[in-house]
């Protein structure tokens, strides 16, 4: 396989999670009958409201169990696609906080891996404080996975800022980055960071957004975007719910990895 079509979805999740996973699933279906093999749905997908860590109490799964992991793993398997299924609340051990967790379903509906969010965001502004550690435990792993000929990382909104974690995966054909960037720290960083990422480590970025003001008051950045090997942006949805779609290409990987062969260079 040379080539594989992808999709970033983009969603204004609200606090209502049957909601907000119907609209996925709408949205999923959509991007599936536009021939996206691949499908990634945002960060919170499922949830997004103020106090999040009390919000997120009755729909904290274990992982592999679950009413949200059920209706995830139905849809991968009704449309035939690969789900990198944003993130959900998923039970930790020994305390009352839980994982933000992307799981990836595959085309039969099996999963095949997950991944904890191993950096957490805080944010000391005025008008927005959030501090993800009040809530959530940190992930310990780096979490790779493969398609066929294709190979992923994976990461979620804030480890963008942290790119020691995208070496560690380096050689990978494509990151994959759920998020929900606000839009204080989004409009000056977000398509900056999403372009470095792409061009130091010369692979493509799928980045799967939420975007608008949500019910809570939070105000999230949009601008979903599929970034090539040489960090030009091919698809992007900048406001409001939906997808894009674009093809991952093994020969323009391959090319711009040997014409700059920036990967075989590191020393450090």
């Amino acid at each position: 396989m040379t080539s594989l079509k992808v999709a970033a979805i983009q969603m204004t999740s609200t606090t209502h999670w049957k909601n907000n996973l119907d609209t996925a699933i709408d949205l999923i279906r959509q991007a599936s009958k536009k021939g996206a093999k691949l499908i990634v749905l945002p960060e919170f997908f499922i949830r997004i409201g103020g106090q999040q860590h009390i919000e997120f109490t009755e729909i904290i799964e274990e992982i592999g169990i679950g009413k949200i992991q059920e209706a995830l793993k139905k849809i991968a398997k009704e449309c035939k696609i690969y789900l990198v299924a944003g993130t959900i609340p998923i039970k930790s051990k020994g305390n009352n906080k839980c994982y933000n967790t992307t799981i990836v379903y595959d085309h039969n509906g099996e999963m095949l891996c997950y991944y904890h969010k191993v950096h957490l965001f805080r944010l000391d502004k005025k008008e927005e404080s959030i501090d993800e550690s009040n809530f959530f435990m940190s992930g310990e792993d780096i979490v790779t996975f493969n398609i066929d000929d294709f190979s992923f990382g994976l990461s979620i909104c804030y480890d963008l800022r942290f790119p020691e974690l995208f070496r560690e995966m380096a050689g990978v054909d494509a990151i994959i980055l759920p998020a929900a960037f606000t839009h204080y720290t989004g409009k000056d960083h977000w398509e900056v960071l999403l372009r470095a990422r792409a061009i130091e480590n010369q692979c493509y970025v799928i980045a799967s957004a939420q975007s608008g003001i949500h019910e809570a008051g939070r105000h999230t950045f949009g601008h979903s975007m599929i970034i090539d090997p040489w960090g030009k942006i091919n698809s992007v949805l900048k406001d409001g719910e939906g997808f894009i779609i674009s093809e991952l290409n093994k020969e323009i990987i391959k090319e711009i990895r040997l014409t700059l062969p920036a990967l075989q260079h590191k020393k450090l």
